[in-house]
């Protein structure tokens, strides 16, 4: 396999850690820029959305551009936003921050996953692209309870250096190992959309952003929660994001083994009901630390176990243009957390953040809706 596929698996895991990062020291960046926790949440979702829209609008505006050079433009900006935050001064600024950043590190993220299978073998291009959402979920693992420790440890604009040291380093990564890459043109914009007039298609992408959705309702404010009805102290929540990030990876390994072994349409769903019933249970198990620890892992599990079933889906219902679905749902997925993030912040803002839950389950109950809708004609589709 292609050594520089492990190069891209890095630059996944430095994107997937700015994302998710504030979300693990909401409390320190609400304390110092003087602004509410909710306030604080949306820079997750102004990233989300900011992600989850420029990741294909700029990958097709940059056509045939040699992609050697497009990732290190691209990298160079990744760091000029991180550098904003580290200096931010103000709410305004750490928002242009995200931006930035957002919309580079889904420029970053999309071109990894499609180089990584333009430069490999046919025979590993399955291999290649895993490995880069390895890095994704690694970033998960890893990345969000380092960022945390060194936040609560450093302050909460520590973090945001890490990302700068890393991203140099990949950026003479790229510029030394990467040669010149060039690949075919994106497909037209009139056949993304066309790919959408099949219903079935539409739900799933709708069953993926409502899951996601609801997911971030309660995890894109987990710090302050735990904080409010556990009070956990920073070394306590450190352990919450290892061991919940722990879950995630494994949930995505077991979903994918379910699904080859289950088929998708019994994976979808039961991952989907079952994420339900836990985001119900969870804000009855703080007054039992041993039933906290156990619920927080099984969500875990289930909060990433939809990419493998509904991906499989998506490539049963569209082989013909696959690679569009792969990418849009990806897109759609940001466009979930931008949501649940929001819905968040509205909660934890006009009510209390234990009820975050309660509203992430609803939209997860959505989701299995659209879920049932999207599988209606699985069994006809896949003899």
């Amino acid at each position: 396999m292609d050594k520089r596929v492990y190069l891209l698996t890095a630059i996944a895991f430095v994107v997937g850690m700015v994302e998710l990062i504030i979300g693990g020291i909401l409390d320190l960046v609400s304390e110092d820029l003087g602004v509410s926790v909710g306030q604080a949440g949306l820079l997750i979702t102004v990233f989300a959305l900011v992600f989850g829209i420029s990741g294909p609008t700029l990958l097709y505006l940059s056509g045939q551009a040699d992609r050697r050079r497009v990732a290190l433009v691209a990298l160079v900006v990744f760091i000029a936003g991180n550098a904003v935050a580290v200096f931010a001064g103000s709410y305004a600024m750490l928002l242009l921050a995200r931006i930035i950043a957002a919309a580079s590190g889904a420029l970053l993220t999309v071109l990894s996953l499609t180089l990584a299978a333009h430069i490999t073998e046919p025979a590993h291009q399955g291999r290649a692209i895993g490995l880069v959402v390895m890095g994704i979920s690694g970033s998960i693992v890893l990345g969000l309870p380092i960022g945390v420790s060194m936040g609560h440890a450093l302050g909460w604009r520590s973090p945001f250096i890490l990302v700068i040291l890393l991203a140099a380093l990949l950026t003479a990564g790229v510029g030394r190992f990467f040669g010149t890459i060039s690949t075919a043109p994106p497909a037209p914009l009139s056949v993304q959309v066309a790919a959408l007039r099949d219903k079935r298609i539409v739900f799933a992408h709708l069953t993926t952003f409502l899951f996601i959705a609801g997911h971030f309702t309660l995890y894109g404010y987990l710090t302050p929660f735990v904080v409010q009805t556990m009070a956990f102290g920073g070394t306590a929540i450190t352990a919450v994001y290892f061991a919940y990030g722990a879950a995630a990876v494994s949930g995505g390994g077991l979903a994918g083994t379910f699904t080859d072994k289950y088929g998708p349409r019994r994976t979808l769903l039961t991952a989907t009901a079952f994420l339900v019933l836990c985001l119900l249970a969870i804000p009855n198990a703080t007054g039992s630390p041993v039933t906290f620890w156990a619920v927080l892992v099984i969500w875990g599990i289930l909060s990433w176990a939809i990419t493998p079933p509904i991906q499989t889906h998506l490539v049963r219902l569209a082989p013909e243009t696959s690679s569009i679905q792969q990418s849009l749902n990806n897109s759609v997925l940001h466009l979930g957390i931008a949501l649940g993030t929001f819905a968040g912040s509205m909660v934890v803002d006009r009510s209390s953040v234990e009820h975050n839950a309660l509203v992430g389950a609803v939209l997860v109950i959505l989701a299995l809706g659209a879920a049932f809708v999207t599988l209606q004609k699985e069994r006809e589709a896949v003899p």
